[in-house]
């Protein structure tokens, strides 16, 4: 029971984690562009 819990809890932290880092790689850059469109007197900060 223990062990098939682990690996549960194992697949599901990869399962959230992987989307998650995506979201990082991609839509975090793409979201600080966009803001140092709209300002860009402070963009040097982002």
């Amino acid at each position: 029971m223990k062990q098939e819990s682990t690996l549960f809890l194992k697949i599901a932290g990869i399962l959230i984690g992987i989307p998650i880092l995506a979201l990082c790689i991609f839509l975090v850059p793409e979201i600080a562009n966009f803001a140092a469109e709209l300002f860009p007197n402070i963009a040097y900060i982002m």
